[in-house]
């Protein structure tokens, strides 16, 4: 009797072992039980015992990889048995009765065949098909034929399956670079493994290499492991999951586990985009034109093309140049193609070493080779996995499939380097220095394979780089700049009020006086964004950024002080569409309320008396509305605040300006619980704040006004009517918000509130803890203090704020 509970933590030999012997048991127990049929008159005795009957695995346990919670996938080959219904029926009910589920077939020999000719899926399981029981004669048979019909069939079913992957991979995405991958699905995993052995079994390539095997064992053991703690037949390497795995495969942490995973998938996927380019040639390949010779056209010194690949020339000596690598490298994603792997190996075995620092001729083919943009990216890929990136820069190897456990994050760090720089190569014409933007891009984040800071630490590890690149001492600098501060324009435009003169002056003292850096650093801020996701980068950031640049660079250019020669702000009021009186005694005029649409939303502007708890209320009757914040600036004349929000319908319905208009005015007169109905509204949502990580509150002084001034950035779990509650909450506390900074990464807000006392004293420790307490509370829902209307001033200044409130 097979021990089902003990069956998840024996050894994936043992476990099918003792599954074979359990079903061996079960077919003989099926044969004693059934009666034979009667013998017709005249015919041949009937067969009895195991002749012309085979009970044939297919699936993981054909292929002796059953794991934990795995599916039984059982064919029941039968030749001449009339009786097959029964035994089948003997065989199937024990399975069941078990628990375990079972996904079977009784078919002969020409029957299991035919369908294998038709259905790809059918003819790629029964390729693993191998005996478990029965007649040994008759599963090689089926074995034997199933071979023979999907050599003949592939031209027909592997496009199908080249199909069926690349759906999914569409679907589930690619297993190198996912925080939480199939690890069976997903492109690179399980079931690439597969397919390479199918396609070697169609004689179309060879049959997997022994790197390949070993990647395709540790998904094996992932995702045993995987299933023996959750205790289902789940494939996902969920997030709770990564370190009781890891702990398990005797590995340091969830980290060094995603890295492992990431690296095998590429692996295979690497070799799997390899194998799929040599069957598309072999399938469109006439047979009159088989050994018709390939024209060579020359593209660079020692390098040609040949077909639809780059070779190395017949006179190329590549042990005694060492620049033709990357010459070859480059010439092959300028032509939009891609190394022969028999070339790759060549220059990965002969190539020597790099003379350093680097001939000026070898630098400049690397620079090409980046600049080629898109068609560089499977090149460079097809340089890491020979190890040949490793050679030419040996600090990649400490961010080789580093993964980023950032929502916004689509890549591990190496592979958006690589992303970063091809997204530089469309901005070269933007910058004096293309050279230095393609270079920094491609280093950048260098520095997050080390422990601290990344910028800091990847600052003296790109000056390394750099000058063995050969890089004159000046551009060096440079690049080092570059790489310290890639991240300060998009932190700036977002994280502070881009108005404050301060804000200008200290960006500008950071970067020193030369225009060229800061030209060179938005580039990259613009490739930055673009390499990690769509989130990342929005048009509305991308709008801040070049706002701030403006603003810097007239400040270096010393138009700063000149209105004429200021950048304009970057919100301006719209014409009102609505208006009305407010029912509150001494009220300096109505409320008002614009719309117009812009690029990627609607800005909606709105008039009303300037009162403690304006710019609160006005966030929580957008946020009722269903519109998230993505900026907004507030400024005061007379005694009337008029406030300009960019905004973004959170289900894609525009705002409607009488409804904000009747939502301000019930607010401002006291008749709409803005609280209550948000938390209701949150209710609603379940999905806002679902995210349990704790938020984290810092403060840092305003450069303008020291301890009267301070700033306090909170980063929390996204959810609605955030921005209300926490303005409340500082309001609560007594302070008067100047401005703020809004934005949106991923799930994650991050908040900047320039905040101060109203009599102008400085900020207290004890003050600042108090608010810290009375945000912690509001990111979490907590309902605003009872001074949350009375204390939210705008004290005359703008408020800006951008990305969801």
């Amino acid at each position: 009797m097979l021990d089902i509970e003990a069956l998840p933590g024996l050894p994936r030999a043992e476990r099918v072992q003792a599954v074979d012997a359990w079903l061996t048991g079960l077919l003989d127990d099926a044969i004693a039980g059934t009666p034979p049929p009667r013998p017709r008159r005249g015919g041949p005795p009937p067969r009895t015992g195991i002749d012309g009957i085979a009970l044939v695995a297919v699936g993981s346990l054909g292929r002796r990889e059953l794991p934990p919670q795995g599916d039984l996938d059982l064919v029941l080959v039968h030749e001449d048995r009339p009786e097959v219904v029964a035994l089948a029926d003997a065989l199937w009910y024990p399975v069941w009765d078990a628990g375990l589920r079972l996904d079977h077939s009784v078919r002969s020999v020409p029957e299991a065949v035919g369908v294998a000719s038709t259905d790809v899926k059918a003819g790629l399981g029964l390729l693993d098909a191998r005996l478990v029981a029965g007649d040994p004669d008759l599963g090689a048979r089926l074995r034997t034929a199933t071979l023979a019909s999907w050599r003949q069939s592939a031209s027909r079913l592997l496009p199908a399956l080249r199909d069926l992957r690349r759906g999914r991979s569409r679907q589930l995405g690619e297993l190198a670079f996912l925080l939480e991958p199939d690890i069976k699905e997903a492109y690179g995993g399980l079931r690439e493994g597969q397919v390479l052995r199918a396609v070697a079994a169609a004689q179309l390539a060879d049959e997997p290499t022994a790197e390949v095997e070993e990647a395709y064992a540790l998904l094996l053991d992932v995702r045993d492991e995987l299933r023996r703690r959750t205790g289902r037949a789940g494939d996902v390497l969920v997030r709770q999951e990564q370190r009781p795995v890891a702990a398990a495969l005797g590995l340091a942490d969830e980290d060094t586990l995603l890295r492992e995973v990431s690296l095998a998938g590429r692996r295979l996927a690497f070799v799997a985009d390899e194998t799929w380019r040599r069957v598309e040639a072999a399938l469109v390949r006439r047979p009159r034109a088989r050994y018709r010779r390939v024209r060579r056209e020359p593209l660079a010194e020692g390098v040609v093309r040949q077909g639809d690949e780059v070779v190395l020339a017949r006179d190329a000596r590549p042990a005694a140049d060492p620049g033709l690598l990357l010459r070859a490298a480059a010439a092959a994603a300028r032509a939009d193609l891609l190394l022969s792997p028999y070339t790759l190996k060549v220059l990965a075995v002969h190539s020597p070493p790099m003379p350093e620092p680097w001939p000026p001729e070898v630098r400049w083919s690397f620079l090409r080779l980046l600049a080629s943009g898109r068609s560089a990216v499977p090149v460079l890929e097809q340089l890491d996995q020979e190890g040949l990136l490793s050679r030419l820069l040996p600090e990649w190897d400490r961010v080789r499939s580093l993964p980023q456990r950032h929502p916004w994050h689509r890549f591990t760090v190496d592979r958006h380097l690589v992303e970063a720089a091809a997204a530089a190569a469309e901005l070269t014409r933007d910058v004096d220095r293309p050279d230095l933007l393609l270079v920094s891009a491609l280093l950048h984040d260098i520095g997050k394979g080390w422990p601290g800071d990344h910028s800091e630490a990847g600052e003296p590890i790109a000056a390394a780089i750099a000058t063995r690149m050969g890089f004159s001492a000046d551009d060096v600098k440079v690049l080092g700049t570059l790489v310290r501060h890639h991240l300060l324009l998009p932190a700036t435009a977002t994280r502070r009020d881009i108005d404050d003169p301060a804000t200008i002056d200290r960006v500008a003292a950071t970067i020193g006086s030369d225009g060229a850096v800061l030209q060179l650093l938005h580039a990259l801020a613009q490739a930055d964004g673009a390499a990690t996701s769509a989130s990342a980068w929005s048009p509305w950031k991308a709008h801040l950024v070049a706002a701030l640049v403006a603003r810097v660079q007239a400040r270096i250019d010393g138009t700063a002080a000149s209105d004429a020669g200021r950048p304009g702000p970057v919100l301006h009021p719209t014409e009102a569409q609505v208006s009305g009186p407010l029912d509150i005694p001494g009220a300096t005029g109505g409320v008002s309320v614009g719309i117009e649409d812009v690029a990627d939303g609607q800005q909606v502007t709105i008039g009303a008396p300037d009162r403690p708890g304006l710019l609160s209320t006005c966030a929580g009757v957008l946020a009722l509305n269903q519109l998230d914040v993505r900026a907004a600036k507030m400024t005061v004349e007379e005694g009337y605040a008029t406030g300009v929000f960019a905004v973004r319908p959170r289900f894609g319905r525009a705002p409607v300006p009488e409804i904000l208009a009747d939502g301000m005015r019930a607010a401002l007169e006291g008749t709409l619980p803005l609280a209550e109905r948000l938390r209701q509204r949150e209710a609603d949502y379940r999905q806002d704040g679902a995210r349990s990580a704790p938020p984290r509150i810092s403060w840092h002084n305003s450069e303008a006004s020291g301890d009267a001034i301070g700033i306090v950035e909170v980063r929390a779990g996204d959810r609605t009517g955030l921005l209300y509650r926490l303005t409340a909450a500082i309001a609560g506390e007594g302070l008067d918000v100047t401005s703020a900074r809004i934005e949106t990464l991923g799930a994650d807000a991050v908040d900047s509130f320039y905040v101060c006392n109203p009599s102008g004293s400085p900020l207290e420790t004890a003050q600042r803890a108090r608010v810290d307490t009375a945000l912690v509370a509001a990111t979490r829902g907590g309902a605003p203090g009872p001074a949350a209307h009375a204390a939210v001033h705008t004290g005359g200044r703008s408020a800006g704020t951008d990305t969801p409130g």
